[in-house]
């Protein structure tokens, strides 16, 4: 799985308490937002893997970053609450995250945003030490930056259902932040899928001649019968929501994100 990252350089802002609760006014649920569409989900897992995404899969997956961004869109109102504004600015951003950790998601967006500039530092490596940027290079990887801009029109969507609008620097970055996100998730729910497919190879074991053959080894680790079956070249929503597990630590973003998806499924499958 994609390993979690801390940002180098922010622990110098100011009233960084770590909390996770809310305050002020609550707001409704993430469901009641329309998602972002399947299309462009389909497209963010196309860029990363060739595994066939599932359609509850693909709706686990629109409906956590759903989610996600709409919490982070509402802890920068609960910061601008404070000035009675409408319009969200980009120090309303630092001061969600700085009231709920649990919003510190997409964080590879944060090296190449204006908003974190000085914060950050930049890249950093291993050892702390900065990273100048490399000359540009035609990359194979996918970057979630390039594909920023296509999260706008969901973004907007969420920003009118909660009643807000932002200033352009900070719809870029919720664009890049959402992209990153949901980059993120593909790659863990590929992973997931690939190391949940079952042996296709059996072992060998060597046996002299005349010599009864030993029992065969347990499992290790032993893992629970999957009822899932099919091949594995299809990435399914349990993998999206184990992805979803490992990129949101804490309790209650994961936990709503969670819960959101499995309705979200459901209510499509009903629909």
């Amino acid at each position: 799985m994609t390993a979690r990252r801390t940002r180098p350089g922010l622990t110098g802002r100011t009233g960084r308490t770590g909390r996770t609760g809310r305050t002020g006014t609550e707001t409704p649920p993430a469901l009641d937002v329309p998602p972002f569409k399947l299309s462009l989900v389909r497209a963010v897992f196309k860029e990363v893997t060739s595994m066939h995404l599932s359609r509850p899969a693909a709706q686990a997956a629109a409906s956590v970053t759903r989610t996600v961004l709409t919490e982070i869109i509402d802890g920068a109102r609960r910061s601008a609450a404070h000035e009675a504004r409408k319009k969200l600015l980009p120090r309303d951003l630092l001061a969600a995250l700085d009231r709920n950790v649990e919003l510190e998601v997409g964080i590879g967006w944060y090296d190449h945003s204006p908003t974190f500039r000085g914060l950050t530092g930049g890249p950093y490596d291993a050892d702390g030490a900065p990273v100048t940027s490399p000359e540009r290079s035609r990359s194979r990887k996918p970057s979630p930056l390039a594909g920023a801009h296509r999260f706008e029109s969901g973004v907007r969507r969420i920003l009118r259902s909660r009643g807000a609008t932002a200033a352009p620097v900070l719809l870029r970055d919720l664009d890049g932040i959402a992209s990153t996100f949901l980059t993120d998730l593909a790659r863990d729910a590929t992973r997931a899928a690939r190391e949940s497919a079952p042996t296709r190879f059996g072992t060998v074991t060597l046996v002299a001649s005349g010599e009864p053959a030993p029992p065969p080894p347990l499992m290790d680790p032993p893992r629970p019968p999957s009822a899932r079956g099919g091949d594995r070249r299809t990435i399914r929503k349990d993998d999206v929501l184990t992805a979803a597990t490992f990129q949101l630590f804490g309790g209650n973003l994961r936990h709503q994100a969670l819960n959101e998806a499995h309705r979200a499924t459901e209510t499509a499958s009903t629909a």
